[in-house]
C-alpha cells in the first residue's frame, strides 16, 4: 500500500476517511464476477479473491489500531512531549509551564518548576499536584475552581499561594486550560504560573501600613503636576486621613489643606484657606496653643532651615497634644521646590494612653504611692547624683505595727482603709523634694535627696506624729496603729542601693524593739557588718 500523504496521518480525520475507501473497494473485489467474460480469466478470479482477503484483513487492522489509540493514555496523545514548539517555549519561560492529569498527578513540567518551588520533578510526580504546593490556606479555593473547569470547559485564572520546600510561600497567578482528545474527551489540565510575590508584597504594604500620611506626601508631588482629576483624586485619598495635611506654594499661600485639618485645628469647614497666607491662618490659631511664641519659633526655624522636621509636640490650652511635622516637596526638575507640606496629627489620645500605662507600671493601685519598681530606679539615680555631687541621700524605712491583727480581725477592706488613709496623712508631711513610696503590704518607704542626719530625724518625727493621730473605727471599736522607722544615711551606709536598703531594715527593727511610733538610725558600721 502507498502511504498516506503528509497531513494525512492515521489517526487524523482525513486518514479514517481514505482507509475507509481503500477497505470499500478491497471488500467489492468479488462483484468483479459479474463483469463480461472478458474479464472472466482465471487470474482475474483469483486476484479478486486475494483483493477481497485483504480488504477484510486491512479493514480489520484499522478497527483495531482505531481501538488502541483511543485506550491509550492522555499523556501519550496530547502531553507536551508531543507538542514540540510548547516544549520549547515552556522550557525557555521564567514560570511554571505543565500538564496535570485528571489524577490531580502532574504529567510534565519545565524546569522552572523546580526552581520556584525547591521540589524535584520525581516528587512532583509522585504527589498530587494541588496537595503538594498549594498552601492549605488555598487548597480548597484551587479545588474548587479546578472543579468549575472541568464542568464548564471555561478556562480559570485565579492567585493563590503554593508551598516551598523550605517552608516559604510564593504567590502565583495561575491559567488553567483543559487539554482536549480530537473527540472532545477530556485528557488533561494544562497549568502556566507566574511568580507575583513582589506585587503581593507591595500590595500588603499598602494594605498594613498606618502611614496613610506618608502616602500623601509621596504622592502629593505626583498629583500636583497632573489634571483637575487626579488632583480630586488625591483630595479624597487625603480626606480619610486623620492627620491634617497643608500643602503651601513658595509665596507662602495655602493651595491645600484636607478636612482633618479643619477638624484639629477647630476650624469652620465652610471658610475656604486656599490662598490665603501663612501669616493670616497662624492669627486664627494662635489662641488655641499654650504656648503659641514657641509654636511660631518653630515655624520659623523650620522654613529658614529648608530641611524635613521630625515631628515636634505642642499643647494646646484645652489640654490636646498636637504633633507637627514638615517638608519641602521639590520640582521635578531644578533644585527649587513647588512648596512645603505641613502635617498635623492629634495625638490627645496616645499621650494619655501612655500616661496611664506608665502609672500602672510605677503606681500602687491602691494607695496611689509610687512602687517598688519606681523605687528601685529612684533610689539608683539619686545615689548617682549625690555621689556626683558629693551629697548624701536618706531613706526611712517604714513599717506598721499591729496591723495583721486589724485584717484578721475587721477584715482586708478593713487593712486596705488604714492603708490608704495612712498613705494619705503621711504623704500631706511628706515634703517636695522627699518621694514616699509603698513597698508592699504594710511597708512604706521615703527617700530623701541631699539630706542630712538632722533632716532625717525631722521627717521622722513628722511620720511618726502623723500616724499616732490616726484613729479608725470599725463597728463599735475604735483602734489605732503605730509605725516603726529604720533611718539609713548615705554614704555612710556603703554598699549601693542594697547596702542603704539592708541598714535601713535593721534599723528599723531595731525600733521595733522600743514600742510604737520609734525611730533608729543605722549605725555607720552597718555596711561592714552586711559584707562580714
Amino acid at each position: 500500500m502507498r502511504p498516506l500523504p503528509a497531513g494525512h496521518s492515521i489517526t487524523s480525520p482525513r486518514g479514517w476517511r481514505l482507509a475507509g475507501v481503500a477497505c470499500f473497494v478491497m471488500a467489492a473485489a468479488p462483484a468483479w464476477a459479474g463483469l463480461p467474460e472478458v474479464f472472466m480469466s482465471p487470474f482475474v478470479t483469483v486476484g479478486a479473491g486475494l483483493a477481497t482477503l485483504c480488504g477484510l484483513a486491512s479493514g480489520g487492522y484499522i478497527l483495531m489500531l482505531r481501538q488502541r489509540l483511543a485506550a491509550q493514555p492522555a499523556a501519550d496523545v496530547a502531553g507536551p512531549s508531543h507538542d514540540r514548539h510548547f516544549r520549547l517555549a515552556a522550557e525557555a519561560g521564567r514560570g511554571i509551564e505543565g500538564l496535570v492529569g485528571l489524577d490531580g498527578c502532574l504529567i510534565w513540567a519545565n524546569p522552572a518548576v523546580e526552581r520556584l518551588t525547591g521540589h524535584d520533578a520525581a516528587a512532583l510526580k509522585a504527589a498530587d499536584f494541588v496537595e503538594l504546593l498549594v498552601c492549605d490556606r488555598d487548597r480548597a479555593f484551587c479545588r474548587q475552581q479546578l472543579q468549575v473547569l472541568l464542568e464548564t470547559g471555561v478556562p480559570a485564572d485565579f492567585e493563590l499561594r503554593i508551598q516551598r520546600r523550605d517552608g516559604a510561600t510564593l504567590w502565583m497567578a495561575c491559567h488553567w486550560l483543559p487539554v482536549r482528545e480530537e473527540d472532545g474527551r477530556l485528557l488533561s489540565l494544562r497549568v502556566s504560573m507566574e511568580d507575583i510575590q513582589s506585587r503581593k508584597e507591595a500590595e500588603y504594604q499598602q494594605l498594613e501600613t498606618v502611614a496613610a500620611l506618608r502616602r500623601a506626601q509621596a504622592l502629593s508631588e505626583h498629583y500636583l503636576r497632573r489634571s483637575n482629576e487626579e488632583r480630586l483624586r488625591l483630595s479624597a485619598l487625603l480626606d480619610v486621613v486623620r492627620a491634617g495635611i497643608l500643602f503651601m506654594d513658595p509665596d507662602h499661600r495655602v493651595v491645600y489643606c484636607n478636612q482633618a485639618f479643619y477638624e484639629i485645628w477647630g476650624l469652620p469647614p465652610s471658610k475656604s484657606l486656599v490662598g490665603m497666607r501663612d501669616v493670616m491662618l497662624q492669627r486664627m490659631v494662635m489662641d488655641l496653643l499654650a504656648e503659641p511664641e514657641v509654636f511660631l519659633k518653630h515655624l520659623k526655624d523650620v522654613v529658614e532651615s529648608r530641611q524635613p522636621s521630625e515631628p515636634v509636640e505642642f499643647h494646646f490650652r484645652s489640654g490636646r497634644v498636637l504633633t507637627s511635622s514638615s517638608r519641602l516637596v521639590p520640582a521635578p526638575e531644578g533644585p527649587r521646590a513647588i512648596g512645603r507640606i505641613w502635617v498635623f496629627e492629634d495625638v490627645t489620645a496616645q499621650r494619655l494612653a501612655a500616661r496611664q500605662l506608665q502609672q500602672m507600671a510605677e503606681r500602687d493601685p491602691l494607695t496611689n504611692l509610687y512602687n517598688r519598681r519606681r523605687f528601685h530606679e529612684e533610689l539608683v539615680r539619686m545615689l548617682a547624683d549625690g555621689q556626683r555631687r558629693g551629697e548624701g541621700v536618706g531613706l526611712l524605712a517604714i513599717d506598721l505595727d499591729g496591723f495583721k491583727p486589724v485584717n484578721d480581725r475587721f477584715g482586708h477592706q478593713a487593712g486596705d482603709e488604714v492603708l490608704v488613709r495612712l498613705a494619705t496623712a503621711v504623704g500631706a508631711v511628706v515634703r517636695r523634694n522627699e518621694m514616699f513610696f509603698r513597698m508592699g503590704g504594710d511597708e512604706f518607704a521615703i527617700l530623701v535627696p541631699s539630706a542630712t542626719a538632722l533632716e532625717l530625724a525631722e521627717l521622722a518625727r513628722r511620720v511618726t506624729g502623723c500616724v499616732a493621730g490616726l484613729r479608725f473605727t470599725f463597728g463599735d471599736e475604735t483602734v489605732a496603729v503605730t509605725a516603726s522607722l529604720g533611718i539609713a544615711f548615705s554614704p555612710q551606709q556603703g554598699g549601693g542601693p542594697e547596702g542603704l536598703v539592708g541598714a535601713a531594715d535593721r534599723a528599723m527593727y531595731v525600733a521595733k524593739t522600743q514600742g510604737g511610733n520609734r525611730w533608729a538610725f543605722a549605725p555607720a558600721e552597718s555596711h561592714a557588718q552586711s559584707l562580714a
